[in-house]
């Protein structure tokens, strides 16, 4: 299982020391997911071998503008193993969910952004994963966290109705906010998730990764098509 994490400076903690925890946690790896213009300095082999996780480079792209969101994605989308764009706007998740080039739509509800059937329909058509963003289940009390469950819970019909991809993550910007994944598990199963449900979404990341990785090796060609040595 994977977490997707923000690192120094878009976080407290640096990629080692998320990694060293995750570790410890049981997680397999984690994905570096910092906003583009809060970039970390990183080797992910030399983390991953220093730590025994596996360290996946990422990114989470954020506009207001979707015109220069896509410009975003058309520039890092080679650089990066995994590319999250910044939802919490209506507008901006529907142009993540009908971005074939997206690998994952980033905490859609927060703020003020939804997720309809026609956006999870257009999630599933384009491989876009959906987050499930649980970090204010951790992190806050009272109505806010009473419309944050809601707010997932919504989601999660949706996603599943459609059979739409989705990963689950605590969103974590620091060490000190991971959690290990038997924690994740039971406080989502006591909110109403399936404990299977949730382990998928934490194993999704890494399957993430392994597609895309597989998809940027020389011998790939598109889907179904690979050059083999003779």
């Amino acid at each position: 299982m994977y977490e997707g994490v923000h690192a120094h400076p878009d976080g407290e903690a640096t990629v080692a020391r998320h990694a060293l925890t995750a570790g410890e946690y049981g997680y397999d790896g984690i994905v570096v997911r910092n906003h583009g213009d809060r970039q970390t300095d990183y080797d992910p082999a030399t983390v991953a071998a220093e730590t025994g996780v596996d360290v996946v480079d990422g990114i989470e792209l954020r506009s207001d503008d979707r015109a220069q969101l896509s410009g975003l994605v058309s520039q890092y989308r080679d650089d990066r193993t995994i590319l999250a764009v910044h939802g919490g706007d209506d507008d901006i998740n529907r142009f993540a969910c009908e971005e074939p080039m997206v690998d994952v739509l980033a905490h859609p509800m927060a703020d003020e952004g939804d997720v309809n059937h026609v956006l999870a329909k257009a999630a599933k058509q384009n491989h876009v994963h959906v987050e499930f963003d649980f970090s204010p289940v951790f992190t806050t009390d009272g109505g806010t966290r009473v419309q944050a469950l809601r707010d997932l819970r919504k989601l999660r019909d949706i996603v599943s109705y459609y059979d739409t991809p989705y990963v689950v993550s605590l969103n974590p910007d620091s060490h000190l906010a991971l959690r290990a994944p038997r924690e994740v598990v039971a406080v989502a199963g006591e909110a109403g998730f399936d404990s299977e449900w949730t382990r998928e979404g934490l194993r999704a990341w890494g399957r993430l990764a392994e597609r895309n990785r597989d998809r940027r090796s020389e011998p790939f060609i598109e889907p179904g098509v690979r050059l083999e040595d003779e």
